[in-house]
This record gives C-alpha cells, sequence and structure tokens, in this order.
C-alpha cells in the first residue's frame, strides 16, 4: 500500500508548474515519504505516476536517470532494485511510442541496478541473461567498443561463476574481435584472465598454465593476486598431459623464483615432475585438496584429470629409470593392472610424448633413452632386438679393435718376443 504521504506528494505533482521539478523533488525526498514497508509499492506508484503524466521524451529521460541514481543510493536493497527494475521495464516496453526513444535508459536499468543487483545476490545466471538482453547494435543509441567489452567481459564472467564455459566462450570470441581497439589495461586484464578460466575449465590446461603464468606478472593486480595467479599456472601445468610441451612450461614455472613462496603441497608436486622424479600416493592426494571441482572430474576411462597426470608423469619417471620392465611390473608401479599399463604407454608413444617400443610377445616395455619430440608417431623407437643387436655387435668390434692395437704395440716393442711366440704356435 502506497504511504499516505508519497500518495499526496503525487497527487499534488500534475498541478505543478513544472511537473518534471516535482517528481524530482518527490525522488530526491524518497526516504522521508516512504518507509521501508511500503517502498516498493511507492517506487512503483511514482513510476506509474510519471509514465501517466505524458510529459515527454526528455523530461521522461530525467526523470528515470534520477530514477536509477536513487535506486542505487539505496545501498543492500538489491532486491528491490530488481522488482523496480523489471517494473520500469515493462512500463517502458508497454508504451510503443517512446520505447525506441528510451533504449538508452532501458539499457542503463538492465546494466546498472537488475544486473548489479543479481551478481551482488549471486544469481550470476540471471545477470549474464539481463545482460545479455542489453541492445549493443542499435541504431538508437551510440554504443562504443568499450561499452561493447565491458558488457561481454560481465556476461562471461557470470557465465563461469556458474561453470558454463561454453556460453562464456561464444561471448569471449566476440570480444576477441573488437580486444585491438580497447586501450584500458583493467579490461584487457579482465579479457586474458577470463580465456584462461574458460581454457582451464575446457581442461585445457597447458594453455591455460601458460595464460595463467603470463598475467601473473601483470602489474595492474596486487601482490597476492599475483601469486595466486602463479598457484592457478602451477596447478594447471602439473594436470597437463605429460610430455615435452609440458616440461617446458614446468621449467619455466620452476625457475619463477616465486614458486618457492607458495603453498608446500603445490611447489613439491611442481619439482618433482620437473625433475621427473615419482609422486607418492599421499603426496597426490594432499596436493588434490586445494583442486577445484573441474578439476577433479572423471574423464571418459573413468579415472579423474589428475590421477591420469599423475600416471603419465611417474610413467615417464619410470622410463628414465629402466631400460625395460615388464607390464605387470609397471602396472603395480602406477597403480594400474597390466593390461591398462601397457594401454597408457602405448598411447604416449603414439602422440610422440614417450620414446620406446613394447614386445607384446614377452610382455616388456622397453624406454629409449633421451625426450621424445612431442610429433604425433615420434616416440616409436626402433625394434628393440635389432637395436640390441647392433649394439653388441659394435662392443665385440671395439674389443677386436682395441685388441688390435694392442698386439701392434706390442710386436713394435718386442719383436723377438712376437716372433718367438709365432713360432711356437
Amino acid at each position: 500500500m502506497v504511504s499516505p504521504q508519497l500518495a499526496k506528494a503525487l497527487a499534488e505533482a500534475p498541478q505543478q508548474p513544472d511537473a518534471k521539478a516535482a517528481y524530482t523533488t518527490i525522488l530526491s525526498n524518497i526516504k522521508e515519504l516512504s518507509s521501508p514497508s511500503s517502498i516498493t509499492e511507492d517506487l512503483k506508484a511514482l513510476a506509474d505516476a510519471v509514465f501517466a503524466a505524458s510529459l515527454g521524451v526528455v523530461d521522461t529521460r530525467a526523470i528515470l536517470s534520477k530514477f536509477i541514481s536513487t535506486l542505487r543510493s539505496l545501498e543492500n536493497h538489491h532486491d528491490l532494485w530488481i522488482t523496480i527494475g523489471d517494473h520500469l521495464i515493462k512500463t517502458i516496453t508497454s508504451q510503443a511510442s517512446i520505447t525506441s526513444s528510451l533504449q538508452e535508459e532501458v539499457a542503463q536499468i538492465r546494466t546498472h541496478l537488475i544486473a548489479t543487483a543479481h551478481e551482488a545476490n549471486e544469481d550470476f545466471l540471471l545477470a549474464a541473461k539481463t545482460l545479455s538482453e542489453v541492445p549493443l547494435d542499435s541504431s538508437q543509441r551510440r554504443i562504443t567498443d568499450a561499452d561493447k567489452v565491458s558488457i561481454w567481459i560481465r556476461i562471461v564472467r557470470n557465465y563461469l561463476e556458474v561453470d558454463d564455459s561454453t556460453a562464456a566462450e561464444m561471448y569471449l570470441n566476440k570480444l576477441k574481435n573488437i580486444m585491438h581497439t580497447i586501450t584500458d589495461p583493467e579490461q584487457i586484464l579482465h579479457f586474458k584472465l577470463s580465456a584462461a578460466r574458460i581454457q582451464d575449465s575446457k581442461r585445457q590446461f597447458l594453455a591455460a598454465a601458460q595464460s595463467y603464468h603470463d598475467i601473473s606478472f601483470s602489474p595492474s593486480i596486487a601482490e597476492e593476486e599475483r601469486l595466486h595467479t602463479l598457484s592457478m599456472a602451477i596447478k594447471c601445468a602439473i594436470l597437463a598431459p605429460a610430455g615435452p610441451p609440458r616440461s617446458r612450461v614446468l621449467g619455466r614455472l620452476y625457475k619463477d623464483e616465486r614458486s618457492a613462496s607458495l603453498a608446500a603441497e603445490e611447489f613439491s608436486m611442481l619439482e618433482k615432475m620437473f625433475l621427473d622424479r615419482l609422486l607418492a600416493p599421499s603426496e597426490v592426494e594432499k596436493f588434490a585438496q586445494g583442486l577445484a571441482p573441474h578439476q577433479l572430474a572423471t574423464t571418459s576411462d573413468g579415472s579423474t584429470v589428475l590421477a591420469r597426470a599423475v600416471v603419465e608423469h611417474n610413467l615417464l619417471g619410470a622410463s628414465r629409470l629402466y631400460v625395460n620392465i615388464g607390464f605387470d611390473e609397471l602396472g603395480l608401479l602406477l597403480g594400474l593392472d597390466g593390461q591398462k599399463a601397457e594401454d597408457t604407454t602405448a598411447k604416449m608413444i603414439e602422440q610422440g610424448r614417450l620414446k620406446g617400443s613394447i614386445d607384446q610377445i614377452d610382455r616388456m616395455i622397453w624406454f629409449d633413452k633421451g625426450d621424445a619430440s612431442g610429433e604425433k608417431g615420434s616416440g616409436r623407437a626402433d625394434r628393440v632386438v635389432g637395436k640390441e643387436m647392433r649394439r653388441w655387435d659394435g662392443n665385440v668390434q671395439a674389443l677386436a679393435e682395441d685388441l688390435e692395437r694392442l698386439t701392434d704395440s706390442i710386436q713394435s716393442e718386442f719383436p723377438e718376443f712376437v716372433a718367438a711366440q709365432l713360432v711356437a704356435a
């Protein structure tokens, strides 16, 4: 129910010489004319009175701007912002004669009132949908690239808050077309951070690690945030598929002097992975406690992203320790059965992330020393039997050559002794 004081003021406003000024005064004094229990109905009544007065587009715009600023001054009344904002938009769109002329005001209501209120209430999906309704290609209002970026970045961030990376990426792709025109460091930073979060959400961990690490050097953010971003880079690098590209990223992070100041379990995992040391289950379990839910999601084979990364890393570590190993023994080392160990090894060899070959008859894996190139198919080594035979032949030939040199030296130094031995033979 409308408060008596406001009802009286609304009744007198149309009779004033300057109706616009009268309604503006009412908005300025709304806290005195209304009460917490009636504020919602009072503001709705005021909005209805303004549009019923048919003040004209110019005056209506001025009053709507005052309406928006008045609502924003009522801090911590986010539900009120949403209710009154929705009522204003419904009222404007119901009057076809002024709808096109008030597009800027409708955009401000959605952007500064409704969407902001949803974000404050942590209703991020509703905030994203509200912002997506703001027209950015209208001929009725001037829209700069900076305005578009501001809206689209908010949409991306809201979708990421509800883990909808697909919808977020759609708006990020729009941003890519105009970011080259933006000079605001804060907007550029938000764009880069959003891109990294999308890569992270889509399990493109290697690219995400590189993006996070680059952001961690930005002077635009506080030192605490830079360290947090560095921590995210380390987590993503650890979760990335094992192989030469990841090794390069791990090396870059390990050599970053700031890494040693992070949580002990993070730096310990980084160090062991960079140095190709085997990881114990207890270390992995402790590290997993700091991961985000999507980083612990299960893959198509039923294992988690972290478990797969650790298995592949330990397999690389085993290749540094062993020349060959049986399927079952490798499975015991990796915490897998023999068949799964063989499949994992075959996949890494085929993808060029591990150098070696598999002898399925003897159920043995032979590791080839040296680093794989990372190119598909480059990990397949020569057949082990032929390679070992060539190595054996080389050793025999070297021994024979050494023996011949020794015999020549003895003959040149002691010719009589050699001659006597040859006659005796």
